[in-house]
């Protein structure tokens, strides 16, 4: 269910630019920072390249995903993880 979750998330980011499908969970900051020390979370940026370069906030942990590129990672996170996608 998770791994279905987070192609859903993925397709609404790739169609919509940031935007959030209706039947995916979302988290606030104050619920993430609880969840971080969970080794089930799996953080994924998937801000755009110049969004990423310019940023000076990037959550510790997280791993860069090339939103562009979700062919290439999307099949290769563990299907029984939680994972938090953020573009901004």
């Amino acid at each position: 269910m998770k791994k279905i979750l987070f192609l859903i998330l993925v397709v609404s980011l790739l169609f919509t630019g940031c935007g959030v499908a209706a039947d995916v969970d979302t988290v606030d900051k104050d619920e993430l920072k609880q969840m971080l020390s969970s080794p089930d979370l799996v953080v994924l940026d998937v801000r755009t390249g110049g969004d990423w370069d310019s940023s000076e906030f990037k959550i510790t942990g997280a791993v860069r995903a090339d939103p562009t590129a979700v062919e290439t990672w999307a099949n290769g996170y563990a299907p029984d993880k939680t994972y938090v996608l953020y573009c901004s």
